[in-house]
């Protein structure tokens, strides 16, 4: 019945008013029941004391005036009772408390007599029991009716993580019905045997098999926002043996009991990666770049636009975004728009779109002598290795041929740094797109010597997420039913999230000098197989029984595992942990460039691409 008048679209519309006046016939019942305690609990002693005399209606409108102008100010008719905690109860205090003194004062000042100040007393305190003990009666009650409702309903839940996050988590899984979860204990492995919150800590996450299959357990959540991936991992496989949901609290710096349902999401691949969280510099970061004119090249592809995203966050004051990919351009524009509009901070940036290739000299000059530009990200490339096997000509064109053409056009107009990406397949390459990007690498070390500008290269490995790589591809074949095809099920690969290496790649720059190559901590290689397993199961599947994985066999070009540094290359650790800096190697610039336009000069006329790949693959040990 309670509940179905406060869901009830016109208490609803009208709550703020109906809360206020509730609590004004609180504060009026207790100044009555004071008058009564302080005359012997004579009823007809205080009617014949205090009738409906002109003085006595004077002070009863004052005090009307009080209380609804001080519960209006702090809001105490604003607060949701189904969430009343410890914030709204001292607010609730504080305001009476204030209605105490001004209501003392104008006692003083009408000089009333002393039975009036314990009239008072006694007043605030009964106000303080009654608009307390309503509140937290009515969140009891809610609370008692959805614990009802779920009594025979909800899927057997566990929450893995008994602090605050699983506390909060605890309320949210009371409240929320759409949640379909009906709570039977915690996991923690630091307060075993404890209770929180009327639930038993069951045992550590190493008792999960054994708890799971004793209570008959359909869901786990994971509430350890500052729990390593490892851990996360640890909770993951052992469910997964049971073949349980598993939902996971999203880390974050602040929980919020009004939206924790929000931060309630399923376990990702990024979740399973292992990898501690990037810390960066901000303040170096935000040193080269905010008020800069920053160009970004293929801002269109995975990596380029989460560059975009991470440079915006610094305020620089023009930011140009140049692609070929037209549709890609205009759709990153508007999001940048939208935070624009959202965020004053950054209300004064400036963003310009240009469609332009790399390839083409007169474009880039037009556009460096046009903008002015202080800091150049190199994104921009071909980068599937089977597409560059059949046509080397375009990774030598686009790859090598552009990268030289970005790279000199931004020396020649003194820009003040140019980072490259680059890729762990430029080590040791066998294929043509890794061959391409080491030559970059060489490009870009022959210059290192020149004094205007500050170049770099950032070297990482595969990006999860990235466009065509393994993560879509694996869940668009789960999505049609399998199977997921691996090339070997023994390839392993190192791998990071998007966003962490954008951030590290910010980094890197400040580090920026004299041609310097920078390798991201990748953390531990993954082997590809488990990658596939894990993605089965996280979408609620059994490998090789729903889902099958088989080998395909390697691709043209491709490698069992790739690496990060060559043996003879000298490594030191920077301020960062996760970044580390090759020594700078001398590289003949005028030797770099002949083999270059040698290369060119072959992709002008037919020739054989097995030819073309031996030419290229000559030309790095050649000017070496």
């Amino acid at each position: 019945m309670l509940s179905k008048i406060t869901h009830n679209r016109l208490f609803v519309k009208h709550r703020s008013i109906v809360l206020l006046v509730a609590d004004l016939i609180v504060v009026g019942f207790s100044y009555i029941l004071a008058l009564i305690f302080t005359h012997d609990f004579s009823v007809k002693q205080v009617v014949s004391n205090y009738s409906f005399s002109m003085p006595v209606i004077l002070l009863a409108i004052a005090l009307l005036i009080i209380y609804t102008t001080l519960f209006v100010v702090y809001k105490v008719n604003k607060s949701l009772w189904e969430y009343i905690g410890e914030k709204e109860l001292w607010n609730i205090l504080v305001t009476l408390v204030i209605a105490f003194i001004i209501c003392g004062l104008l006692f003083f000042i009408l000089h009333f007599r002393i039975v009036f100040y314990l009239i008072l007393i006694i007043a605030t305190v009964l106000s303080s029991f009654f608009m307390f003990g309503i509140r937290l009666g009515y969140r009891a009650y809610r609370e008692s009716v959805l614990n009802a409702h779920l009594k025979f309903k909800g899927r057997r839940s566990l929450i893995v993580g008994a602090g605050s996050a699983g506390y909060i988590l605890m309320k949210e899984l009371q409240k929320n019905i759409k949640l379909n979860a009906k709570l039977v204990g915690f996991i923690d492995d630091f307060q075993d045997g404890m209770v929180v919150g009327g639930y038993a800590v069951l045992g550590k996450i190493k008792d999960l098999p054994k708890i799971i299959t004793k209570k008959e357990i359909d869901l786990v959540f994971i509430a350890m926002p500052s729990a390593d991936k490892k851990t996360i991992q640890k909770v993951v496989d052992l469910c997964k043996i049971l073949n349980v949901e598993i939902k996971i609290m999203a880390p974050g710096e602040t929980l919020f009991m009004n939206n924790t349902s929000n931060q309630i999401r399923s376990v990702t691949i990024e979740d399973l990666l292992g990898r501690e969280e990037a810390k960066l510099s901000s303040e170096e970061i935000s040193e080269y770049i905010k008020g800069e004119v920053v160009l970004v090249t293929g801002a269109a592809g995975s990596i380029g636009s989460q560059l975009v995203m991470e440079i915006f966050k610094f305020q620089p004051q023009h930011l140009l975004l140049l692609d070929v990919n037209e549709n890609g351009l205009y759709m990153l524009e508007q999001e940048l728009s939208c935070l624009k509009r959202q965020n004053a901070s950054y209300e004064n940036i400036k963003i310009t779109s240009l469609i332009a290739s790399i390839r083409e000299v007169a474009a880039l000059e037009n556009i460096f002598s046009e903008y002015n530009i202080d800091i150049v990200y190199h994104a921009a490339a071909h980068k599937h290795v089977p597409l560059m096997e059949t046509r080397p000509q375009e990774a030598i064109k686009n790859n090598i041929v552009g990268t030289r053409n970005v790279i000199d056009v931004a020396i020649k107009h003194c820009a003040k740094r140019v980072i490259m990406i680059s890729t762990d397949k430029a080590v040791n390459p066998t294929n043509v797109m890794g061959a391409s990007k080491r030559m970059t690498e060489l490009i870009l070390q022959s210059r290192g010597l020149q004094k205007n500008t500050k170049i770099a290269a950032v070297r990482f490995g595969n990006v999860l997420g990235s466009n065509g790589s393994v993560i879509p591809i694996f869940k668009n074949q789960i999505e049609k039913g399998g199977p997921i095809t691996l090339t070997s099920k023994k390839i392993i690969r190192y791998f990071m999230t998007i966003p962490e290496a954008a951030q590290l790649v910010l980094q890197a720059g400040y580090y920026a000098d004299r041609g310097e190559i920078f390798i991201l901590d990748m953390g531990e290689p993954v082997k590809i197989l488990d990658l596939a397993e894990n993605l089965i199961r996280l979408s609620g599947l059994r490998p090789y029984k729903d889902i099958d994985i088989i080998e395909i066999g390697l691709r043209p070009g491709e490698k069992m595992f790739e690496e990060l540094q060559y043996s003879e290359e000298k490594t030191h650790s920077t301020a960062n942990p996760m970044i580390m800096v090759n020594e700078i190697i001398d590289v003949d610039a005028t030797k770099v460039d002949h083999k270059v336009d040698e290369l060119l000069a072959l992709c002008q006329e037919p020739v054989d691409k097995t030819l073309l790949k031996k030419k290229l693959f000559e030309a790095i040990k050649e000017v070496i």
